[in-house]
């Protein structure tokens, strides 16, 4: 399979929507990052639709175009009947002038070709006495079928698509001319690329508007009729029925939109549950006017973009000259997969790893990706997925660790809301204010274990309090305290550290000082009365002693 869709790594941040939206999971993560698992992608584009970082990019052609038109040969483009819904008020007879300003010798609209595969699935339903047909329009479920659903490739039917179709026709018509499909899809770039010579280069309706832009080419507003052009109706959820005769007898005519659906018909048909039935599938929620490469100002327009495809599709069809049938067959081989699927010890192995030792805890939140833990257990052992991606794994996890830290951690540790209710309150600070349960104070206001000024003032101010000394008079307790107000969270945190033993073994030194300082008064006191009585005797002697003892009195002082 083409690389058609590419990834932007340092844009992937990791949030798993891309597999969420992944109809077959064919996404794997690694290092944090995002890779499209090739063998398995279908190319329906949802990943490039809702990433939120733009990380997936659809390879661009314009330059291969380009080279294309400087080669000489006459490039013709066969336009998807879906540019009326992404082009809106322009027919195909502006986008004609358009497009040959950027140097294409001629426009014509796929719906050609729609026209002829359609005659093709007529003759198919009247003669070849098949049981159950899938359309090959989209190439999209052709990849499903090839690669997930392989028992329901003798359904599929071996014709070419519309744009394989008309870009034979062309060929037909301009022997050297090189073909140029342009639509909203990925996966025809795929198509494309694997069934060499008959398309040789896909441009998606956002490539083309960029293109225009760039050379200032504005499409008129002009809307032409024809009424020979019913196939315009093919890029709509049943269009492809629309515009055939249903009347063979016994058969029953079903269009379906997106992959479940699709999927949920292929498991149906493998299991005999469906005969007798012509099933048009398209990958896309809405067929090709919900295309992935539908510009983005149009992706929710579903209603809108039928409504200017009818309008615009005629009641007959075109008229065109029906090659031979052996000329529009299209073979479609397995595409094998390379995951294995693991044992049932190693799932379990898994689930065990991911915290999930019995049934009632796989929560199957999806959060991951994955529909069921199973799922997910079963994608880590193919490599796809790694255990980090359960969110509930991780919030347990990091609860655990945290729950481990506060309960054990020798402060105390008190959570306040921005209505100063108690919302956790750890061991070490119940032990401190002698709460016998957290119970006892949980989601109560603060008022009721410690006096709410500080906390006031940190939440009206915003400054926060770091390692105030305080006394709590009540549990007769010091602490040094600090408030912290996290804004984004709207909580209140104090952490309270113990300090009533310190603080009586300073009281103790102190006390020890004051009564030493003391007893070096009286000394004082007692050695200068002696001074004054023997001053004649001692001379300098007792100013030298007056001071050694004012020192010794400075220094206990000091402690």
């Amino acid at each position: 399979m083409s690389d058609c869709l590419t990834l932007k790594k340092s844009n992937c941040k990791n949030c798993y929507k891309c597999i969420r939206n992944c109809p077959v999971k064919a996404i794997r993560f690694s290092g944090n990052q995002a890779h499209i698992i090739g063998n398995e992608c279908i190319l329906c584009g949802q990943c490039f639709v809702v990433c939120p970082q733009n990380a997936k990019e659809i390879v661009d052609e314009t330059e291969k175009v380009k080279v294309l038109l400087q080669s000489g040969d006459p490039v013709i483009v066969s336009l998807a009947p879906s540019f009326i819904a992404n082009y809106e008020g322009v027919g195909i007879n502006a986008m004609r002038r358009a497009l040959k300003k950027l140097g294409f010798y001629e426009v014509e609209e796929t719906a050609v070709g729609a026209t002829i595969v359609k005659t093709e699935y007529e003759r198919m339903l009247r003669e070849d006495e098949r049981d159950v047909i899938i359309t090959s329009c989209c190439h999209s479920v052709n990849l499903l079928i090839q690669k997930h659903y392989p028992a329901a490739l003798e359904y599929l039917a071996d014709v070419v698509s519309p744009m394989q179709a008309h870009c034979k026709d062309i060929k037909s018509r301009y022997p050297k001319a090189k073909t140029v499909f342009i639509g909203p899809c990925v996966a025809k770039k795929d198509e494309a690329q694997y069934y060499e010579g008959i398309v040789d280069a896909v441009l998606t309706f956002e490539e083309l508007s960029v293109w225009l832009n760039a050379e200032k080419i504005e499409l008129e507003r002009e809307i032409d009729n024809d009424v020979c052009s019913r196939a315009r109706f093919f890029p709509t959820t049943g269009g492809v029925l629309k515009t055939m005769a249903q009347d063979i007898p016994g058969y029953t005519y079903l269009a379906l939109d997106g992959v479940d659906n699709c999927i949920a018909a292929l498991k149906d048909i493998i299991e005999g549950r469906i005969h007798k039935c012509f099933i048009e599938m398209s990958a896309c929620v809405g067929s090709c006017v919900g295309g992935p490469v539908m510009e983005k100002y149009h992706r929710s327009s579903a209603v809108k973009d039928y409504i200017a495809i009818s309008k615009y599709a005629g009641a007959k069809d075109f008229e065109v000259s029906q090659p031979k049938s052996g000329q529009l067959k299209k073979n479609f081989a397995l595409i094998e997969q390379r995951s294995q699927m693991p044992s049932e010890m190693e799932i379990m192995n898994i689930l065990r790893q991911m915290g999930k030792f019995k049934p009632s805890q796989e929560l199957n939140c999806g959060s991951c990706g994955y529909n069921t833990c199973r799922e997910k257990a079963i994608a880590i052992i193919q490599g796809k997925a790694e255990i980090s991606m359960c969110l509930p794994y991780l919030k347990d996890k990091a609860e655990s660790f945290s729950d481990i830290i506060v309960s054990n951690t020798p402060n105390g540790f008190i959570v306040l809301n921005e209505q100063l209710e108690v919302q956790q309150i750890n061991k070490a600070a119940r032990d401190i204010m002698n709460i016998r349960s957290a119970n006892d104070i949980l989601g109560d206001q603060v008022i009721r274990i410690l006096d709410p000024k500080v906390f006031m003032d940190v939440l009206r101010t915003g400054r926060n309090v770091r390692d105030e000394r305080v006394y709590l008079a009540e549990y007769k307790r010091y602490v040094e305290q600090s408030v912290v107000y996290d804004r984004d969270s709207h909580l209140l945190v104090a952490i309270m550290r113990d300090i009533t033993d310190e603080q009586k073994e300073r009281e103790k030194k102190e006390n020890i000082s004051r009564q030493t300082i003391e007893v070096a008064d009286k000394v004082v006191d007692k050695q200068m009365r002696i001074v004054q009585e023997i001053a004649s005797l001692l001379g300098e002697t007792a100013a030298e002693t007056k001071i050694a003892l004012a020192k010794l009195k400075e220094s206990i002082q000091n402690e």
